[in-house]
């Protein structure tokens, strides 16, 4: 995967009220990096002091040991309480930008348009916003005081020691040019791997969603042994490939890891050398040996800090992605209305631009507080004209007016609070009846939302319920019927109260004891509004005050129940399908209850 955009701007684009606590923890692991210098300083003063007494030890007093002890442990002390300040300030930080990353994302989502968000599976976005964004997470909360600590500290070491023995300091790094070496052989095809890698993590990502979304329709058509494999060999591919990987970088990886840190090989037989010519003092000698080592852990780290950094890019990347996606644009300022009077004119719309158009030059009027309903068969474009008219997408050609206003001039905040919208599947989130209803206006009493019930009719099924209004509706409102969730989305609108109402297939799914019911509760949701309809049960709609007929995104033929009936044979056709249908549903049940 490569980007033009570089990571840390990414970051701190994120970072907002963060940046404090970010320069914070840079201050403090400075801090603690000088502070890790006093040890040093302090055992070489001992060296010094043993060293000058090394032919009679008995004159070595004690107290003047103390001070330099001290020094060594306070030293320490602030190192350990300036690095975890560091590392608090940059979790800190860390998490407030995991924050703003979700919820730049979540809002983005809401101004995309329905269709580049619905071509997204849901596993491929639960991925980015909770699973790839945690990823985030723990590398950025220690790369600064810690990366900045292993950088920081072998930097000064290796200036001091070539300002004091330039022989000394090259000799410490006499091993890290064939480390770097190895590791840059490895590197070379790194991007390139790691982005096979990453892109078959999500492939198994989605096997695995996919596989227990779908576990009741395998078990329902026995395909549990057919699915199955589909899973294991996604399993094993990434395994293969990810061992394959592996397998290949391990040799020179293990050479890097090993010859990198093992800086005695250099300065050992350098600094006896230099011992042994009257170079360097046995304090001198016994220090530079010390400082050698002290490189070890700065010099493994960032053998590691690679991977973490490409775990913090790919997560950044594939989140920046989405919010580099074509918004619909949006107006900023609300616009009066004339009316709430519904105008489809000349709209032209397909999904992809390649693709035919699902409505062809489709015109309609819909008066304010009249009902009209859209009939016809499947794949008409029924149901995409409701949704273009809430702007889950723009139109290609034409324009759809409310009020003498393009939707496309009002906000997307305005033009939501003007359509309450009901579909045949209305997601219903894991939580209390009550609290879904409340979705419709989150500003509603407790008296508002138990009236909004009883005009849906819900009194009757909630009351059955041990937990009453308390009860979990189950995830995507599993727990209800399909009658009784239609009755719960239409309270949620009637709570809503817009004056244009917009339902899409609302009792597609209602047997005949709820249908009943279900009317009762969607006249109250439409008494006095502007109504446009769905429908497949043609008896639901026959009062409207004009229908229109659609075929393959053409208007074929509106007016009235009577005038459709005589004048459009397509209508006629339904209709007594329809009656056939009703008919054949009532001889059934009459024929169950006499047995």
């Amino acid at each position: 995967m490569k980007s033009k955009k570089r990571i840390l701007p990414i970051v701190l684009s994120f970072a907002d009220s963060a940046k404090p606590q970010f320069i914070l923890s840079i201050l403090f692991a400075v801090l603690s990096v000088f502070c890790g210098f006093l040890p040093y300083f302090g055992i070489y003063q001992v060296l010094l002091v043993f060293f000058s007494k090394v032919q009679d030890s008995s004159q070595i007093s004690v107290h003047s040991l103390v001070p330099w002890f001290l020094l060594c442990v306070a030293g320490y002390g602030l190192k350990v309480l300036f690095h975890t300040i560091s590392t608090n300030r940059s979790h800190h930080a860390a998490y407030h930008i995991l924050k703003n990353i979700r919820s730049r994302l979540t809002d983005k989502l809401m101004r995309l348009p329905l269709g580049t968000v619905t071509g997204k599976t849901a596993g491929e976005l639960k991925s980015i916003i909770v699973d790839r964004v945690e990823t985030i997470e723990l590398p950025l909360a220690h790369l600064i005081p810690e990366g900045l600590s292993n950088l920081i500290f072998p930097v000064i070491v290796f200036i001091f020691m070539l300002v004091w023995n330039w022989k000394v300091a090259l000799a410490s790094v006499a091993c890290i040019p064939f480390g770097v070496l190895a590791y840059a052989i490895v590197m070379k095809t790194f991007n390139n791997k790691y982005d096979s890698y990453m892109k078959a993590s999500k492939k198994v990502d989605s096997v695995i969603v996919e596989y227990v979304e779908g576990i009741e329709v395998v078990k329902a058509f026995n395909q549990s042994s057919k699915s199955y494999k589909k899973y294991t060999n996604a399993i094993t591919s990434f395994k293969d490939f990810t061992l394959d990987w592996f397998r290949s970088t391990w040799p020179l990886m293990n050479f890097a890891a090993a010859i990198l840190p093992s800086t005695l090989l250099g300065i050992l037989p350098a600094g006896i050398l230099l011992y042994a010519t009257g170079n360097l003092t046995p304090a001198e000698l016994t220090l530079t040996i010390i400082l050698s080592l002290s490189l070890v852990g700065p010099v493994s780290y960032f053998t590691t800090a690679v991977n973490s950094y490409k775990s913090i890019e790919y997560a950044l990347l594939d989140v920046q992605k989405i919010l580099d996606l074509q918004e619909l644009p949006e107006e900023k300022e609300s616009k009066e209305l004339s009316g709430y009077d519904i105008s489809y004119k000349d709209v032209t719309f397909s999904y992809e631009e390649a693709q035919a158009p699902v409505v062809k030059d489709f015109s309609l009027e819909i008066p304010e507080e009249s009902f009209v309903a859209l009939v016809g068969p499947s794949g008409g474009g029924k149901s995409t004209l409701s949704r273009l008219l809430l702007r889950f997408w723009d139109v290609n050609q034409g324009c759809i007016c409310i009020g003498g206003k393009d939707i496309r001039s009002l906000p997307l905040g305005q033009l939501s609070g003007l359509i309450s919208y009901v579909s045949q599947d209305n997601f219903l989130f894991n939580m209390s009846l009550f609290e879904n209803i409340r979705v419709g206006n989150p500003a509603a009493t407790k008296e508002e939302v138990f009236q909004a019930a009883h005009m849906a009719q819900c009194d009757e099924f909630i009351s059955r319920l041990e937990q009453g209004w308390d009860t979990p509706a189950g995830e995507a409102g599993d727990k209800l019927s399909g009658g009784e969730k239609q009755r719960i989305a239409i309270a949620r609108a009637i709570l809503k109260d817009a004056p244009i109402v917009v339902l899409d297939e609302a009792t597609a799914f209602t047997d005949p004891e709820n249908e009943l019911q279900l009317q009762k509760s969607i006249n109250e949701l439409t008494r006095g509004k502007t109504l446009l309809v769905i429908a497949h049960r043609l008896s639901t709609i026959k009062n409207a005050d004009k229908i229109v007929v659609l075929q393959e995104g053409t208007k074929v033929a509106e007016g009235t129940q009577n005038e459709l009936l005589k004048a459009c044979s397509l209508y006629r056709s339904m209709w007594e399908a329809h009656v056939g249908a009703k008919a054949w549903a009532a001889s059934n049940q009459e024929k169950g209850a006499d047995k």
